[in-house]
């Protein structure tokens, strides 16, 4: 699968995006052989190799976090110190291995695997190494899905600054395979640490390669229909500091006039893919001003200050049994009825058909 995936993306464009994709896989399609080449007992053949997946292994959290910065970031260029860390994953791992490559023959290495054959000392430079390669993956996995994390937050902040409909662009599935990811391997640096030990359970060797097929079916699904993203989609950096208002309060309140007249005498949120832009242009106000406005005077975002107005359309169009609840979420302006739900029950408290209900109950 893993295979599969990687040829295709070979075929693509060479867009950063794509270009980090390659590198993802073809680091998981390393750490997959090393894991075929120990759990198949092929490493009898080849004593001398068991291991050799480590470096590559400690990788993967830097080069998930580097896909998603390719995918999302507004920035071009990573920053120096975060190669420079990532790198140094492998070389903690290398250093750490540097007894158990040295000091143990692929012959010693091999007797290893059998409790009575294995020399205890030697046996407890080869716990040291996997336990010690076992932290530094998992400490260099963890800081890097929590700075993915943070940078998807991040995208979907700027997105709801600019735009009334964010669920194309937002890439709502990377949270939840990074959540899944996360659990997989923590719970693989667990169980190779166990079996290091020499503790096995019922499971061991069996539920966690289903559970990381299924993430990783999962993750390469979605990674591969993924479309790249325009710059305007993935929008400026946002600033380290507490924005400042610029506009007097007089002026902001003329412009949350105009923004409220707009949308209730023209009904602008009807547009299903309004953007700031858009707003900008018909009300003749620079976005600037109006992101300000939004932010500083009514505390909202332009995501959220447009939904308004869709779900308190919707509210009347609920009072008509006879509509579909997906007709009315297209007519006032949503481009999806998950979209709709979600926003509504976030701004009312029930769902649709649960608010529907409750109006029908109230004229009984």
């Amino acid at each position: 699968m893993t295979t599969i995936a990687l040829l295709e993306v070979f075929n693509r464009p060479k867009e950063r995006q794509n270009v980090f994709l390659k590198g993802l896989l073809l680091l998981l399609l390393i750490h997959l052989a090393g894991e075929l080449f120990i759990y198949s007992g092929a490493y009898v053949y080849a004593p001398a190799l068991a291991g050799a997946q480590f470096p590559f292994r400690v990788l993967l959290g830097p080069a998930l976090y580097f896909y998603a910065h390719a995918t999302m970031s507004p920035d071009k260029a990573i920053d120096k110190r975060l190669w420079a860390l990532a790198i140094s994953g492998p070389i903690l791992v290398v250093l750490v291995m540097v007894p158990f490559i040295f000091m143990i023959s692929p012959a010693e290495k091999l007797a290893l695997a059998n409790p009575v054959t294995r020399d205890p000392e030697l046996w407890k430079i080869a716990v040291f190494t996997c336990l010690s390669a076992t932290f530094v993956f998992i400490f260099f996995t963890v800081l890097f899905l929590v700075m993915a994390l943070k940078l998807h937050n991040s995208h979907r902040q700027q997105l709801m600054e600019r735009f009334s409909e964010i669920e194309q662009r937002s890439l709502g599935w990377f949270r939840t395979v990074l959540l899944i990811w996360g659990a997989v391997w923590l719970m693989y640096a667990i169980e190779f640490s166990l079996s290091a030990l020499g503790w096995f359970w019922f499971g061991s060797g069996k539920l966690l390669p289903i559970l990381e097929v299924f993430a990783l079916a999962i993750f390469i699904q979605k990674a591969l229909n993924q479309k790249i993203l325009n710059q305007s989609d993935k929008g400026i950096p946002r600033a380290s500091q507490t924005r400042t208002a610029l506009l007097s309060s007089e002026r902001m309140q003329l412009i949350a006039s105009k923004l409220e007249r707009t949308m209730i005498d023209d009904k602008l949120f009807l547009q299903d893919n309004l953007s700031l832009n858009k707003l900008s242009e018909s009300i003749s106000e620079t976005e600037n001003h109006i992101s300000e406005t939004l932010s500083q005077f009514l505390q909202t975002k332009f995501f959220q200050f447009v939904n308004g107005f869709r779900v308190e359309e919707a509210k009347k169009a609920l009072q008509d049994r006879d509509k579909l609840i997906t007709s009315i979420a297209y007519d006032v302006g949503f481009n999806s009825k998950s979209t709709f739900n979600t926003a509504f029950k976030k701004i009312v408290g029930y769902s649709p058909s649960a608010y529907r209900n409750l109006l029908l109950e109230n004229k009984q």
